[in-house]
């Protein structure tokens, strides 16, 4: 189809209007600072965004559709990216649906004249769509990941914490649980003297 030689000779203007989209999306002085700053160690999302949206639209604007998984490893730095700041999924990834429109807007005048057509267009949506669905699955889970390690983390904190209060105990049996020093008693946990082999 037309449609990929023109994306092709686009490839730089398309990027960074994707880029610049991508942008809009964080308060506005955050914004400018990624648009703006060119130094990678100072504007990190920045640097990551550009290279992330660089090697997947030289992936996806060729004619013969990529493999998925060349397109999630050049996606997934930014995927996780967002993952971890404060954006709810369909805000995680949304940035993925602006290609489409950022697509239009640079190709406006080919469109105009026929050189690009509605099937075209159709076309490469669907691949967006494609992508869209990848970065939705690598966004879930990123989350998913750090929800484990959370609750991992309050699972340690809060063992410590029963620790420091003697309200936990290790029953070699059972393993760790939560037992009250009478109920551990009572129940016969306790090593005795007439039978050194009862309990611990």
């Amino acid at each position: 189809m037309g449609i990929y030689k023109h994306l092709d000779a686009h490839a730089k203007e398309i990027t960074k209007a994707w880029t610049t989209r991508f942008s809009e999306g964080y308060p506005t002085v955050g914004g400018q600072f990624i648009m703006k700053e060119k130094d990678s160690f100072n504007n990190p999302i920045g640097a990551m965004a550009k290279e992330s949206f660089t090697g997947v639209f030289a992936l996806i604007s060729q004619e013969v559709m990529p493999e998925m998984e060349a397109l999630r490893q050049k996606l997934d730095p930014v995927i996780r990216l967002r993952a971890v700041q404060t954006f709810i999924p369909s805000e995680g990834v949304a940035f993925v649906f602006l290609l489409k429109t950022v697509i239009r807007e640079v190709l406006k005048k080919e469109i105009q004249e026929g050189k690009v057509t509605q099937d075209d267009l159709d076309s490469f949506s669907r691949r967006v769509d494609q992508l869209s669905l990848a970065a939705f699955d690598i966004y879930m889970a990123c989350r998913e990941q750090i929800y484990r390690i959370r609750a991992s983390e309050v699972r340690t904190r809060t063992l410590n914490i029963l620790k420091t209060k003697d309200i936990l105990c290790e029953v070699p049996e059972v393993g760790t649980e939560i037992l009250p020093h009478d109920v551990y008693k009572n129940g016969g946990f306790e090593k005795s003297d007439e039978n050194p082999d009862r309990g611990l």
